[in-house]
């Protein structure tokens, strides 16, 4: 199996399947500087024993740098968040124990019921669902406050993800020192008894800070900045981590044994569910149109287009969107027709070099074209099925609560 790595040159596979699309892809293609777009192109086949064999392309995962991971940074905490409880190994503890958030100044919110949930219980199953059905900020960032950032780079670091950066939560203005901060938590049986409860915590982790600044200005109080916008204290996760992430969940086998998160098998078939599950299928949390729809943050493949989805194909994925970024990491599957393959994408639609102006290309550049690549390669991917191109074994999941 290739090792999955960044590497100096682009695929040529990659490449050919871009310019054989050149009108769709060519805007992106001659401004890849400004655009930072990366690309990892995971590929299945089967060998003679009928063992799947995975072959990685790359395109510019080297030279893009860096890229505001937003919402993607959810998938490892949910992760990390299984592993945590499994970890803690008490009786009665499990991701569906009900989970009540207390607050400790600095910012802190307490959660004592959660009315998305049928019993309106918060849990961490359900703060995981909400995470992978419509990616929930307030669900990663209770989930964060249970880890905390220590735990969370202590263990990642141990994986062999020592690039990864997680010390903030999302969507909320918060300083350094606050997201260091995490709140009292609780973990309650039927009875109301607490079996395991955590004290406020304060994070030891220091990150060796590394110049991050990207653009010509930014807004900053409702004025323009003519500088650089600095994101050097923001989260990070490079992409052929998270695509790793992502293929340790279909395929743990796939991934070094280090780098797969020390999850029950019930864990995986419980990701791997909620990852595929569109919102419309879900009834607890229940979601409904027309704030949501069956294509909800499936940009490759779908884009942001609300259309009739695909009957023979599921999308196992990942979404982030902010300052202009849109990152992707999916597992496209199509039993029907024999197809299965990885893809991750990251670029940068800010084409006026402005942070914080909520004026992104993500309509006009962004959506269009990860619709666009996902078809593009799931068009190709049906081209070579043969006697050695094979499916993973079918993940079967109850869509039905």
């Amino acid at each position: 199996m290739q090792p999955l790595h960044a590497q100096e040159a682009n695929s040529n596979l990659i490449t050919n399947i871009l310019n054989s699309n050149s009108a769709t892809f060519k805007p992106i293609l001659t401004n890849l500087e400004n655009n930072r777009l990366q690309l990892l192109f995971t590929q299945i086949k089967s060998d003679k024993k009928g063992n799947p064999q995975f072959t990685h392309h790359h395109f510019n995962t080297e030279k893009a740098g860096y890229f505001y991971p937003a919402s993607t940074v959810k998938l490892p905490i949910a992760l990390l968040a299984l592993q945590r409880l499994k970890e803690l190994n008490i009786d009665g503890l499990n991701r569906n124990t009900t989970f009540i958030t207390l607050q400790n100044g600095d910012g802190q919110t307490a959660v004592h019921n959660d009315p998305s949930a049928l019993d309106g219980r918060p849990t961490i199953a359900h703060y995981i669902k909400k995470i992978l059905l419509v990616s929930d900020n307030d669900a990663y960032n209770r989930l964060y406050e249970f880890l905390g950032q220590d735990y969370i780079h202590t263990a990642l670091k141990k994986m062999g993800y020592s690039d990864v950066r997680i010390v903030h939560r999302l969507e909320l203005s918060l300083t350094e020192s606050q997201n260091k901060h995490t709140n009292p938590i609780r973990f309650l049986d039927a009875d109301g008894n607490i079996i395991y409860q955590q004290p406020a915590r304060y994070s030891q982790f220091s990150p060796t800070p590394t110049p991050i600044t990207l653009g010509k200005g930014y807004y900053k109080n409702g004025i323009l900045i003519q500088a650089p916008f600095d994101f050097s204290a923001k989260n990070r996760l490079p992409l052929t981590d998270l695509h790793q992430m992502l293929m340790s969940i279909i395929c743990p086998l796939s991934v070094d044994k280090k780098k797969r998160f020390n999850i029950t098998e019930d864990d995986y078939a419980f990701i791997q569910k909620y990852m595929s599950m569109t919102p419309l299928e879900s009834a607890s949390p229940l979601y409904q149109e027309p704030a949501y729809w069956d294509n909800y943050v499936k940009f490759l493949y779908y884009g942001a287009e609300k259309v009739t989805p695909d009957s023979s194909v599921r999308i196992y994925n990942k979404v982030g969107d902010a300052y202009g970024f849109l990152i992707d990491a999916a597992y496209i599957v199509d039993y029907k027709n024999n197809v299965a393959f990885f893809l991750s994408a990251a670029l940068l639609c800010n084409s006026d070099e402005i942070f914080n102006d909520d004026n992104y290309d993500y309509d006009t550049v962004g959506f269009p074209f990860l619709k666009a690549l996902g078809k593009a390669i799931y068009q190709y991917e049906l081209t070579q099925v043969s006697d050695n191109k094979k499916t993973l074994t079918p993940i079967v999941s109850n869509y039905k609560n």
